[in-house]
């Protein structure tokens, strides 16, 4: 009984930490939207700032540009030496798991290495 207790609370726990943060940014977003509904019944003009609120909380992504380009490169090349960082250190335990690991670390880092050739290639147009 304890056991089955133990694995209901950690997935209970993982559960409520994803859920909670997403049921109570709904919550905000239909208050939001009530507002704004309010308001153009009324007539009122839409503030700047409340449109852009809206569309912060509608997640549009950001324009392609050569800088967000770098950044994502720059990201993936760490993920990829962080991989291969990892089977180095754990070539003094095991020896086998150090080329596995950088093969695996390849992929990450060739997307970083495409990215960042996207920066170059991008550069110039803005």
């Amino acid at each position: 009984m304890i056991p089955v207790m133990i694995v209901l609370i950690i997935f209970g726990s993982i559960a409520a930490v994803i859920i909670a943060p997403m049921y109570f940014r709904s919550q905000e977003r239909q208050r939001m939207l009530e507002t704004v509904r309010s308001a153009i019944e009324k007539g009122e003009p839409m503030p700047e700032n409340l449109t852009d609120a809206i569309a912060r909380g509608a997640r549009i992504p950001p324009p392609a540009s050569p800088d967000r380009d770098l950044r994502t490169g720059i990201i993936w090349l760490g993920v990829g030496v962080g991989l291969a960082a990892m089977g180095w250190a754990l070539s003094f335990e095991d020896p086998d798991a150090t080329f596995p690991l950088i093969g695996i670390a390849c992929f990450p880092a060739f997307i970083g290495l495409a990215f960042v050739a996207m920066y170059f290639i991008n550069r110039g147009r803005r």
